[in-house]
Order: C-alpha cells, then structure tokens, then sequence
C-alpha cells in the first residue's frame, strides 16, 4: 500500500497570486521571509491531501481549525512572491459554494446540516475580525474556468511532460498582474460589445475585482494542478485552451462571429472529453 505522501489526487485545478514579501504587514511579513528559506516546502499535492484527510474522521472536520502557515514561494526576477494557502478561509468558501452546486439531500448526506451550520457561525464570526479577507488561490473541479484563460496568452505555457514520481507533469502559465489585469479590460470590452450579458461576462468581471485586490507587482499562475494527472498526456500536448480564447476575443474585437464561434467550438471539444472524464468517476 502507498505512502499517503505517495497518493496523487488528481482534478483540482488552481489560479494563484503571488504577491512580493513588501505587499504583506509585520509581523507577517518577517514569517514569509522565514518560510521562503526553508528547503522542506509542501506541494500543492500535499496540501490537497490534508483537506482530503480532514473529511475522512466520523464526523468530518469540514474546515481546519486553525489557519495555515504554509504558501507557495516563487522567485520572480530575484523577488521572492509568495501565495500563503489560508486553507481555512478558503473551506469556508467552498462550503458556501458546494451548498449551491449540491441537491439538499445529497449535500446532507455527505456534510451534516449541524456541522454545516457550525461552520457558517464560525465563519460569520471570523469576518466581522476580518472584513477584507480574501484568498490568494482559486480553485476548480474537473476544468479550467474560461475566464482563468482570458488572463494567459498562449506563449506564457509551460509544459513538461515529467519523467518520474519526483518530476510529475506540469501545464500552466505564469504571467505579471499588470497585464492580467489588462487582458481582462480588453477581454471585457470585446465581450460586451458583443453581447449584453452572460457566464463568461459574470466570470471574467468577478476573476477581474478579485485581481484588484492584489499588489500591482503580483504574478498571476493559471496551474492545471493534479488534473494532469487524468488526462491523456497527447491532450495535454496539444491543448492550447489559451490561444483559443484569444483568438476567440480578437475575432470579436474585429466582428467576426464566425471565426469567434470556431475558437469556441474547438474549446467546448477539447473540455467535453475531460468532463466525460469525470462522469466516468
């Protein structure tokens, strides 16, 4: 039997801000500048693995008790950025999600109602101490948002097929906050000149007041995280999601609808087989 340390949980997919060290107060600051120099840093797999272990007891811890000190430390043009995980703050949201994507009894049958309530009390609490909380990671299920690709272009992917447990896949892309932010603005506006309202309006306006709630100097990273772990290696060679959605907005931008149509027919496909993925788990 593997080592728990050893288990890949694969469909999570993230979007993370990694903000430079002079973004955050003391004494906070000082325990990011400590974290950066450890050489022993979890993984976003690790992490993933402690909340799956938390709702595996009778009855579930459906949201950690104390808050992490962990994050994601990168090194950007010698500036260290880091992306603390605030697994608390973000249980917290994702129950209140999970009640408006679950039937009631579905819902109640995997978390408790009391426990439910619990948590929504504890929550409340927490906010009125911290009304401007928010979290460095986004996370999704079995996709990758549309509106997460707006943020990319297509030569900021990186890819690498891996060769070993110790080097797993890797696909994402990394890119500057100022031109994520400006990617948005023009994705914006080439969508509402086109339509008047819609998911990927909604989606691209929320991602975009999330983005401004960081340091100017971030780093925005789009990771397909352990959803690499599901699908085919050939798919993820040649998934280039990213280019799509841009040229699906320039033919917007330009009026061509028949164009935009065929970037978003090839994105539709290409996510359509990941999805059956999931309806055969």
């Amino acid at each position: 039997m593997p080592k728990v340390s050893s288990v890949i949980v694969p469909y999570a997919t993230y979007l993370r801000v990694y903000e430079p060290l002079a973004a955050f107060a003391e004494p906070e600051r000082s325990h990011w500048a400590r974290y950066a120099r450890r050489p022993d840093r979890p993984s976003y797999q690790d992490e993933l693995r402690r909340a799956l272990a938390d709702l595996a007891p009778t009855p579930p811890v459906l949201v950690p008790v104390h808050e992490s000190e962990d994050a994601f430390v990168l090194d950007v043009d010698g500036v260290v950025c880091v992306c603390p995980w605030r697994t608390r703050l973000r249980g917290w949201q994702a129950l209140e999600e999970l009640s408006e994507e679950l039937p009631p009894p579905v819902l109640d049958a995997v978390l408790p109602p009391f426990l439910r309530r619990q948590a929504a009390q504890d929550y409340e609490r927490w906010l009125a101490v911290n009304p401007d909380a928010r979290p460095w990671i986004r996370t999704a299920t079995w996709q990758v948002p549309i509106s997460w690709f707006v943020l990319v272009a297509d030569e900021e992917r990186e890819y690498d097929k891996g060769d070993s447990e110790d080097s797993p896949p890797v696909l994402r892309y990394r890119t500057p906050m100022v031109q994520a932010r400006r990617r948005v603005a023009r994705g914006l506006r080439a969508l509402k000149e086109a339509m008047d309202e819609g998911p990927l309006i909604d989606g691209l306006m929320d991602v975009g007041r999330w983005l401004e709630e960081f340091h100017p100097r971030s780093l925005v990273e789009l990771d397909y995280g352990g959803l690499v772990h599901a699908v085919p290696t050939g798919t993820l060679e040649d998934d280039h999601s990213a280019a799509d959605v841009a040229e699906g907005i320039a033919a917007l931008r330009r009026g061509d609808g028949a164009a935009a149509g065929e970037a978003y027919a090839r994105l539709v496909a290409r996510w359509r087989s990941v999805r059956d993925l999931r309806s055969a788990n």
